[in-house]
């Protein structure tokens, strides 16, 4: 038996809450999942797993067990990483989840580069707006925009989306162009909701230490940065969107921005992964490269 290859196994059906998902992020048949853990427990004497045909939880050895291994791997990475003649570049499978407006934008233009540095890096990359369970999940890091909940994961900030306020040509020449915060609030606008907690986000405006906010009216609430974009290009009201995913529509004249000599409050964006783990080399330079992305965004 390996060792190393069943500490492996043992700490991602923990964190899978199941042998299925477990197999399928490590890409192994489930009886070899199976397997491993059995010999394992055998090996150990104890009894690490309860298993159930619908449940598997820790036992109280398997929990002290899980935390040991957690270490003993982060160590055995480190160490492999620390020394110089056995550094490779990064490689594997990497599971990330982005905004799906980002993924669309910005990380499609900016992959080809980020392959031609790191070629040896195979990217599983969701493109969602929802909450992620990255430890359920097997999902390595996600990108989040916004206020962050207590969530137990590392996040380093990476950037942050500066935002502007917009509409079509036709919905401005239909019901007029807002000349302040108040006279926009009248206006019909499209809004965007929080996938985790189901609030609709509010409206924001600063100029001069001068602070508006309020709640928009408007016939329609999305949780999808594709799908709010998309409304707002069919004219149905005013929205307020990160800068990124409509320059090119503020260019061509598409869109038309409002109230400019507003500022709305940017949306910080932080990379969130797992504080349980060491931070492997392919996800170091993600998130390297998710900064630097958004460092030239703001030049």
């Amino acid at each position: 038996m390996d060792r190393l290859l069943a500490m492996q196994v043992f700490v991602r059906v923990v964190e899978a809450n199941g042998f299925t998902r477990a197999a399928e992020s490590l890409k192994m048949p489930k009886a070899s999942v199976t397997t491993l853990i059995q010999q394992l427990e055998s090996r150990l004497g104890i009894k690490l797993l309860n298993r159930t045909t619908r449940h598997v939880s820790v036992t109280a050895d398997g929990a002290a067990y899980y935390e040991r291994c957690v270490r003993i791997l982060a160590d055995v990475e480190e160490t492999e990483q620390s020394l110089g003649h056995v550094r490779r570049a990064p490689a594997g499978r990497l599971r990330v989840d982005v905004p799906a407006s980002i993924g669309r934008t910005l990380f499609a233009q900016a992959l080809p580069g980020f392959f031609v540095r790191y070629p040896e890096i195979k990217l599983e990359m969701g493109c969602t707006d929802r909450p992620i369970d990255l430890l359920e999940e097997g999902v390595d890091c996600v990108v989040r925009g916004g206020t962050l909940p207590d969530s137990g994961y590392v996040a380093r900030r990476v950037g942050e989306l500066e935002m502007v306020t917009c509409a079509t040509p036709s919905y401005l020449a239909h019901y007029g162009v807002p000349a302040t915060p108040e006279e926009l609030a009248s206006h019909r606008h499209i809004n965007y909701f929080s996938s985790k907690t189901g609030k609709i986000f509010e409206f924001d405006f600063e100029r001069n230490g001068s602070r508006v906010s309020f709640a928009a009216d408007g016939p329609i609430a999305v949780n999808d940065s594709n799908a709010y974009l998309a409304l707002g290009l069919t004219g149905l009201g005013i929205m307020q969107i990160p800068r990124y995913a409509v320059r090119d529509e503020l260019a061509k004249g598409a869109l038309v921005q409002v109230l400019p000599e507003w500022r709305s409050e940017p949306i910080p964006l932080h990379v969130l992964y797992p504080q349980n783990r060491h931070l492997s080399n392919k996800v170091r330079v993600f998130v390297d490269w998710v900064a630097e992305i958004f460092a030239d965004l703001e030049q």
